[in-house]
């Protein structure tokens, strides 16, 4: 049998409630399956192969579009919520009984929304560059990522400089790396996400940090074993979400990467792949 990797991995496709999710899956057959949940209009694509190859030595990986993203069919849900049931039905259209989910940024949320509504479902959580409902800064978009978001970039894939790194010269070096793997993959790519992805991830979105009484209340229900992941310096979800995230679920253990923003985990590929995998098999 081929060992596929990152780079040569074929797109498949799964239906469930009426959608056609396109995903690829690699690594070591036999294991619990990492399911990895994708950032604010992010696609297969978007995923560094430093990581998954990382991860794909010791277990399954497994990339998905959810609904309306890339390759996949239907609408994005304009609720965190539908969003993470859209991600239980296709993991259950592949006919698994038990994963570990990985969220980063916006799939973070959708991850511990996951793990809450699904407890059976998903054995341990791993919240990347995320944060909790009603976070801080959480409502709209900080201004700093308006900032970054509203610039113009050339080439296109340097608003991840903006969006992942510090502006230090070693975080923007470690960018630079990180667009080198990234463009790597060259045949059967992920369609860019279409025009309407972003206005409804960023109703979900707001919805999601709007102010609420005791914002934090529901992550006591969050009783997964959890391994919160951030920059020391994230401007575009706070690194004080990630404390809170910490603080609030009860079996949750916290890694703060330095001189790093939102992409933490991309700028320190190797130690994010031996941390992680330390705790998923633990």
């Amino acid at each position: 049998m081929t060992q596929h990797t990152h780079q040569t991995a074929p797109t498949q496709y799964v239906e469930a409630n009426g959608i056609r999710f396109a995903y690829r899956r690699f690594g070591k057959p036999g294991t619990i399956p990492l399911v990895l949940h994708m950032h604010f209009t992010g696609t297969l694509d978007h995923w560094d192969p430093a990581i998954t190859d990382g991860f794909a030595q010791d277990r399954e990986v497994i990339l998905f579009d959810n609904a309306g993203i890339g390759g996949s069919s239907g609408e994005v849900p304009t609720t965190i919520e539908g969003m993470a049931a859209d991600s239980a039905a296709f993991i259950r259209a592949l006919g698994l009984g038990q994963v570990d989910a990985l969220g980063f940024s916006l799939g973070g949320l959708v991850a511990q929304t996951l793990a809450i509504a699904e407890p059976v479902l998903v054995r341990k959580l791993v919240l990347v560059g995320t944060g909790p409902r009603s976070g801080e800064g959480m409502a709209t978009l900080t201004p700093e990522a308006q900032r970054i978001f509203g610039a113009s970039y050339e080439p296109a894939d340097h608003l991840w400089l903006k969006v992942f790194f510090t502006d230090s010269p070693a975080s923007q070096a470690a960018g630079h790396a990180f667009l080198e793997r990234f463009r790597q993959r060259q045949a059967d790519r992920d369609p860019e996400a279409n025009d309407k992805v972003a206005p409804a991830q960023l109703e979900a979105l707001g919805k999601w940090g709007a102010p609420r009484e005791n914002p934090y209340d529901y992550l006591r229900e969050l009783k997964q074993p959890t391994l919160v992941v951030n920059g020391d310096n994230d401007v575009i979800i706070y690194t004080v979400n990630s404390l809170i995230l910490q603080k609030h679920i009860p079996n949750a253990q916290l890694i703060l990467y330095p001189d790093a923003n939102h992409g933490s985990q991309y700028q320190y590929p190797q130690r994010f792949v031996r941390n992680t995998s330390t705790f998923l098999d633990s």
